[in-house]
């Protein structure tokens, strides 16, 4: 190799480790979002225990639980849709356990045409996941003259139905013809084994392109 070489190789070098290593670091990341996958997975389908006596995000998101108690009248509309019933509202309401707590439940979604139908309320033992998430559009202010709220903002929803800041999305119903139950699901976006294999092959490219160069300085050379 002469010494007009030595350069464009040493680039080429580092810079495809630097672009391995970035693929490794994707992977490693695939690996850990993998775990936090499985446990959310592992949450949604346990069996449901009691409320939590002072629930919290950090310890007891989306964790299965069943209630007992009755659903109070008021409803807050939040446009949404769902593959049963196509765009629609879920129908959030307060509910009052057994032992007196007020709690938010999301019962599900009901087409369009049934926002303001009279609705049977659902008492007794009810089951869900504790959520406490925020939607994206749920920044966008509500209509309160129609009850048409645009997300779900669990501690807003719990002041406007002076409940617990404690969000119940009910994954099952006894009732036919009501909301149709709209559970949590894992919609975590996982993309890292896209981006290690865009590493990975710019690292590739890279390499060919540094080939390239030296052959063409050693041609020049000869």
């Amino acid at each position: 190799m002469n010494k007009r070489m030595i350069a464009p190789a040493l680039f080429g070098l580092v810079g495809a480790v630097i672009l391995v290593l970035l693929g490794n670091w994707q992977i490693d990341r695939m690996i850990w979002k993998n775990a936090i996958l499985a446990e959310i997975d592992a949450r949604l389908i346990a069996d449901p225990v009691p409320l939590p006596e002072d629930p919290t995000e950090a310890r007891d998101l989306y964790l299965s639980v069943r209630v007992e108690g009755e659903m109070l009248g008021e409803e807050i509309h939040v446009l949404a849709s769902s593959p049963a019933t196509g765009p629609g509202y879920r129908v959030l309401t307060a509910f009052q356990t057994s032992d007196g707590r007020r709690i938010l439940v999301d019962r599900g979604v009901v087409p369009e045409a049934e926002k303001d139908s009279p609705r049977q309320p659902e008492n007794g033992v009810i089951y869900g996941n504790l959520y406490w998430l925020q939607d994206d559009i749920a920044i966008t202010p509500p209509n309160f003259r129609r009850n048409i709220w645009f997300g779900r903002d669990p501690v807003a929803l719990s002041e406007a139905l002076d409940t617990e800041p404690v969000m119940l999305v009910m994954n099952r119903t006894s009732q036919t013809g009501g909301p149709h139950p709209a559970a949590v699901g894992n919609n975590i976006p996982n993309s890292h084994l896209g981006y290690a294999l865009t590493w990975y092959g710019l690292a590739l490219v890279w390499i060919g392109m540094t080939l390239y160069l030296l052959v063409r300085i050693k041609r020049k050379t000869v």
